[in-house]
């Protein structure tokens, strides 16, 4: 990180960031250019667990390759100055590097889609069969990353 001023190495603030924010931006590769989708998540254990249709580019891109960049970001607020050159944001972030693993285990799934909905604020979950047979959950193990705050 450039500014290592503003890096974020208290673990305690790096989970907390991971299990309090509720969008992660997953990058992929594609043939000519970065592919980046966002996605809801919940994370458990140095792992973000994902679900979502069977089918798709994503899909696609993560079976070709499953190694994956990711950011996720929470506390964002932007800071209006009294010029255009004074505007500012500020924030908490994390980016940070993984593999993504397909779960297809019932089991797993159901386990995977509670650490989700948990993060999101729900613990009293039942899922039809039909979804967990139809869902596809992803789990990215987290490789790296780092953490910023930016404007205190």
């Amino acid at each position: 990180m450039r500014r290592s001023d503003k890096e974020i190495t208290d673990q305690a603030v790096l989970e907390e960031i991971l299990k309090s924010s509720n969008v992660c931006r997953i990058a992929m590769f594609d043939k000519e250019y970065p592919y980046i989708v966002p996605m809801n998540y919940g994370y458990f254990n140095n792992a973000i667990y994902m679900h979502c249709a069977p089918e798709g580019k994503k899909l696609d891109l993560l079976k070709d390759n499953n190694r994956v960049s990711f950011e996720i970001e929470d506390s964002y607020e932007l800071v209006k100055g009294d010029i255009s050159c004074k505007w500012t944001s500020k924030f908490r972030s994390i980016v940070g590097f993984g593999k993504i693993e397909f779960i297809t285990n019932p089991i797993l799934k159901r386990e995977a889609l509670d650490i989700l909905m948990e993060q999101h604020g729900k613990n009293d979950n039942y899922y039809k069969p039909k979804v967990l047979e139809w869902i596809t959950i992803l789990k990215l193990e987290i490789d790296s990353y780092t953490g910023k705050l930016s404007a205190k």
